[in-house]
């Protein structure tokens, strides 16, 4: 798998309340998107990345992190392949992400994901 970004998802109960630390005492004036569940900020520079999750909206359980990747069909393929186990099966999120959630063998649960466009 080609990995190209990986950014850590912290669980908060309310994203609003705990946007201005992360914003402004940490310097992520971006706000690259929020759901309501999930918002993704980052520095100025790209360089800083941090996501704060309420709770996942489609998954059974929330993850650690995500990986983004070029390839999430072939990663699916792989993490099948070698036995892992996969706790939300890949697919096609309304918000235009395609992913699967796999648990790595530590128990650690990560997002593997791949933009739709």
């Amino acid at each position: 798998m080609r990995v190209f970004r990986i950014m850590p998802n912290l669980p908060v109960a309310d994203i609003e309340a705990a946007k201005s630390f992360y914003t402004d005492f940490l310097g992520l004036t971006n706000e690259d998107f929020n759901l309501g569940w999930v918002a993704r900020y980052t520095s100025p520079d790209g360089q800083a990345i941090v996501q704060l999750v309420t709770r996942d909206a489609s998954a059974p359980v929330d993850s650690a992190v995500s990986v983004h990747t070029s390839d999430v069909e072939a990663a699916y393929e792989d993490a099948q392949r070698r036995g892992y186990e996969i706790v939300k099966p890949l697919a096609t999120e309304a918000w235009g992400v395609r992913r699967f959630f796999v648990r790595a063998p530590d128990g650690t649960v990560l997002n593997i994901a791949q933009h739709a466009d």
